[in-house]
């Protein structure tokens, strides 16, 4: 199940102090503790603050250290090959690689070349795509190639296994269908320690 817009601002709500304006929620994270955390490269679309601190939130909770660029006082302010010889650098440094597949990243040229290279360093255990959308009903039109990405999705412990078992509430990261149109999962957590 995608996650929508909605659901998470609502996280990001219930783990942040909502009283804290949106810059200050993400440059709070900036500041924290980051000793023995795993690592994540976070790609997304700089406009999307709300999708962006809402994703830091989840990844927050599960004790991880999170990247993204334009935190990064190494980054020339103005695009260069600089800033692509640092962000590759960068990519191959953190641990994990995780696209915030929104519209509007899967449409930036930036966030394509990423995934690409992120796919070149971490596929297939180190990769993942976090799409959101507005609502359940959108789909990727266009961008089919991310079915081959695993994704993490959220279950609210109703969806069943083929087994037959409830997949208990939580993030989960399933990876692409096999043969039999079965996807294996893991919970966020074991993936981000594996």
């Amino acid at each position: 199940m995608i996650i929508t817009r909605a659901e998470l601002r609502g996280y990001r709500n219930r783990t942040r102090n909502i009283s804290k304006g949106l810059q200050d929620s993400l440059n709070e994270w900036v500041n924290e503790s980051k000793t023995g955390k795993i690592t994540v490269f976070l790609s997304h679309k700089h406009e999307e603050l709300e999708e962006l601190d809402g994703v830091i939130s989840l990844l927050k909770v599960l004790g991880v250290e999170v990247y993204v660029d334009w935190q990064d006082t190494e980054i020339p302010k103005n695009t260069n090959g600089a800033t692509a010889r640092i962000i590759k650098r960068k990519i191959r440094e953190n641990k994990k690689f995780i696209l915030l597949a929104t519209e509007a990243a899967i449409a930036s040229k930036w966030c394509n070349w990423e995934l690409g290279y992120g796919d070149a360093m971490k596929f297939k255990d180190h990769i993942a795509i976090f799409p959101v959308r507005n609502t359940y009903e959108q789909e990727f039109s266009g961008s089919e190639y991310l079915a081959i990405y695993p994704s993490i999705e959220y279950r609210d412990g109703t969806t069943k296994r083929v087994s037959g078992q409830n997949i208990p509430k939580g993030y989960y990261v399933f990876e692409p269908p096999n043969a039999e149109g079965n996807r294996a999962l893991q919970t966020l957590k074991n993936w981000l320690t594996s």
